[in-house]
């Protein structure tokens, strides 16, 4: 799987912190617009749940440029101006409240793996389908050994624009292979993320990866993230669109705030399951409406999206 946009289906409430600066409105820096750089990029075809890697990747570079971010991820916008892609013309322009709030979310697993990797130096980062994610170079220290799963197609388009080097590589392999696992060392510890993932899978391969995932990890985690069961169900009518017409491919999975617990069943190993509060943001909506949102049951499904950590004994 690639990398996925849970996320992906607008989100609501007013952006209303201002931003300043030339890129203040969040479009792309140089070329006006965000896309990349066209015929003397490097050409990306991908389609399906695949091509929601460059959703995403678009995302993170919009925040990204600007003038008060609040992701640091430069290397997300040198790949947006280095790919062959029309990513406004699918997409539709960034819009800041969205890029935002996928730049949020993203900071969420960010934190997770600095925590890991705070506790565990010489440990190994599993990225399960992260696509064209840039974490290693935001939070990378530079002991930790990092293993990308990638479908081959994805896995293909990974290496030629951020090539393997000495402690991280990228396995072409589909997630739900738990051959997978065969390639890690787990004797320093590892951390599995699955980041825009789970939610493109039916429900009995999500029980089954993180089965597999507990069962073979003692001591580690998984840090993934779920979209909401009317999320999912939106997507899988075809309702979710973007005003340029592109579809939010289906996603099957979906999971409510208050059914979180039940991930402990997937394993007995699954020692504990917790839900990760995203950092405060920009705006009254990032910065006031949204923390609060996790602790009025009344509201806090219409979150799109929710990233949770499930510990192994």
């Amino acid at each position: 799987m690639a990398d996925t946009g849970a996320g992906t289906g607008p989100d609501t409430g007013p952006d209303t912190g201002p931003d300043t600066g030339p890129d203040g409105n969040g479009s792309g820096n140089g070329n006006g617009n965000g896309n990349g750089n066209g015929k003397g990029g490097r050409r990306v075809e991908l389609s399906e749940v695949p091509e929601t890697l460059l959703w995403n990747l678009y995302m993170r570079a919009a925040e990204a440029r600007r003038a008060r971010t609040v992701l640091d991820d430069p290397k997300a916008v040198e790949l947006v101006d280095r790919i062959d892609y029309p990513f406004e013309e699918t997409f539709g322009a960034p819009t800041p409240l969205l890029a935002q709030g996928h730049a949020l979310r993203v900071r969420t697993f960010d934190t997770a793996v600095r925590a890991f990797l705070d506790e565990h130096p010489d440990g190994t980062v599993v990225t399960l389908a992260e696509g064209l994610e840039t974490q290693f170079w935001r939070v990378d220290n530079g002991r930790a050994r990092w293993l990308c799963v990638e479908l081959p197609e994805t896995a293909e388009v990974r290496r030629a624009l951020l090539p393997d080097e000495d402690r991280r590589r990228t396995l072409a392999r589909s997630a739900l292979d738990l051959s997978w696992r065969d390639e890690v060392d787990p004797a320093r510890g590892v951390l599995i993320t699955a980041q825009g993932l789970l939610m493109y899978l039916r429900p009995t391969e999500v029980k089954d990866l993180i089965a597999g995932c507990a069962e073979r990890f003692r001591g580690g985690a998984l840090v993934f993230d779920a979209v909401p069961r009317w999320f999912s169900a939106r997507t899988m009518r075809g309702e979710m669109r973007t005003a340029r017409g592109y579809r939010t491919p289906p996603m099957p999975w979906g999971m409510d705030a208050g059914e979180l617990p039940k991930v402990r069943t997937a394993h007995p190993a699954i020692t504990d399951v917790r839900e990760m509060p995203p950092p405060r943001g920009r705006g009254f909506y990032y910065g006031a409406v949204a923390p609060m949102m996790r602790w009025l049951p009344a509201v806090r499904n219409l979150r799109p999206t929710m990233t949770a950590l499930a510990r192994f004994s």
